[in-house]
């Protein structure tokens, strides 16, 4: 068993798919429409979906807008450099919502940030001293 995808409801499809694709460098694997259910597909990710876990950008065409709800945390990618790119976020007209710097009660340095509609993005830097990903997951496992 694996991990497929994660969905999130969008309210603008094309401006979501520009924010990952554009501003976060993930591929547009696939859009389709569905006209008998009045919605479209959009799937998203840094690979393949036979090797890699992808976003799935559902939007229904006759919904204006979602409520995020309080049980949703965030999805989280790991970068290289962390403070060049909250910058590069930022130029492309992105919104930092927590500054890069190290978690709390921690050394991993994260940042958050917010997709389009308002979906918390959380950023974990890859590169420090003790540098591997399984160090840091499990660092901020205990």
């Amino acid at each position: 068993m694996r991990l497929l995808h994660t969905m999130l409801r969008v309210n603008n499809l094309e401006k979501s798919i520009e924010f990952y694709c554009d501003v976060l460098g993930m591929k547009l694997l696939r859009k389709k429409d569905f006209p008998g259910g009045k919605f479209t597909l959009a799937f998203v990710g840094y690979g393949d979906e036979l090797n890699h876990t992808v976003l799935e950008l559902t939007y229904n065409w006759d919904t204006d807008k979602y409520d995020l709800g309080n049980a949703y945390g965030h999805i989280a990618l790991g970068v290289d450099d962390i403070y060049s790119t909250c910058e590069k976020i930022k130029e492309q007209g992105g919104k930092v919502t927590r500054e890069p710097g190290p978690m709390k009660h921690g050394s991993t340095v994260i940042a958050f940030i917010e997709d389009p509609n308002g979906y918390k993005v959380e950023l974990i830097e890859l590169k420090s001293d003790n540098s591997s990903l399984e160090k840091k997951v499990a660092a901020n496992t205990n």
